[in-house]
């Protein structure tokens, strides 16, 4: 008798244990955990393009080395996520997520001005992530 992953090999009898439970084995699972992943690649993008603001053109090595590593983990995080979504669905996603961070760091922390045309275009934007996410 040769044990599986699912049983307990116990002396000369096979004894059920409770199945092993993995997100691979449950394919919807798999790609809530790809979404929330996508997610936190896109507030990564936010913290990385904030910081590169900072930077002043990498000049300043604190937001310089934290554009950097956001940067890698958004890129890595991204790219996880992308096992189960669809390429064009996951980067325009993540790409809104930033685009719209970013714009909302810029108009409350930065004091940038927030325009009706600004205002239309974000809402576009969302509205683009949600026609893309739906379909």
């Amino acid at each position: 008798m040769n044990p599986s992953r699912d049983f307990l090999f116990v002396g000369h009898a096979d004894v059920r244990v409770f199945p092993k439970k993995s997100i691979r084995d449950d394919p919807s699972m798999e790609t809530n955990m790809a979404w929330v992943l996508l997610l936190l690649a896109g507030l990564l993008e936010i913290i990385w393009a904030y910081a590169m603001k900072q930077s002043h053109g990498f000049s300043r090595l604190l937001p310089t080395l934290v554009m950097a590593v956001a940067m890698a983990g958004s890129f890595g995080l991204l790219a996880v996520s992308m096992r189960s979504l669809p390429l064009g669905t996951a980067y325009m996603i993540w790409t809104g997520i930033g685009a719209i961070g970013a714009f909302a760091v810029g108009v409350w922390v930065l004091g940038e001005a927030i325009t009706p045309q600004r205002l239309i275009a974000a809402l576009l934007i969302v509205a683009g992530m949600v026609t893309m996410k739906l379909s």
